[in-house]
């Protein structure tokens, strides 16, 4: 895996990637993802074939805010490899659970927050600017010192 961590410096080449990976109306900019990874409890991770995942820890619980992967970077494992180093890290701080909000119509996304333990557990009513729902999902970390990641 060629990811590594963020910090705010390199909010311009993530607010990047979000933009190409997301819709118009959905996209962070550089000052907002600054800010997130500036917040305590605040993580993420760039991967130069064009992916990036910002997550922050509270207490035992953990949040991914977003996860992108470049259009033409996608179904190469980036994803899988970005989701993977967040609950390593969540984990290391201590989180015992991660959440997440994912588009009730992303099925390539919701397969992959699946195959690494995810349940919906909730849902949020026209969470998204054009009205769309996001389920919330659950997953309960592995401690560091478990083997392998779920």
């Amino acid at each position: 895996m060629s990811a590594e961590p963020v910090t705010a410096a390199h909010a311009d080449a993530l607010a990047g990637i979000h933009a190409a990976a997301f819709p118009p109306d959905e996209v962070w900019s550089a000052n907002v993802i600054s800010l997130h990874v500036g917040l305590p409890g605040g993580f993420g991770f760039i991967d130069a074939r064009g992916g990036m995942i910002l997550a922050r820890t509270v207490m035992d619980e953990a949040e991914i805010l977003t996860l992108a992967v470049l259009p033409d970077a996608r179904r190469q494992g980036l994803g899988r490899d970005l989701l993977q180093a967040a609950m390593r890290r969540a984990a290391a701080a201590d989180a015992r659970t991660m959440f997440l909000e994912v588009a009730e119509d992303n099925a390539s996304a919701r397969r992959l927050y699946a195959r690494h333990g995810f349940t919906e557990v909730g849902r949020r009513k026209r969470y998204y600017a054009n009205g769309d729902d996001a389920l919330v999902m659950r997953v309960t970390l592995m401690p560091p010192d478990a083997t392998g990641v779920r």
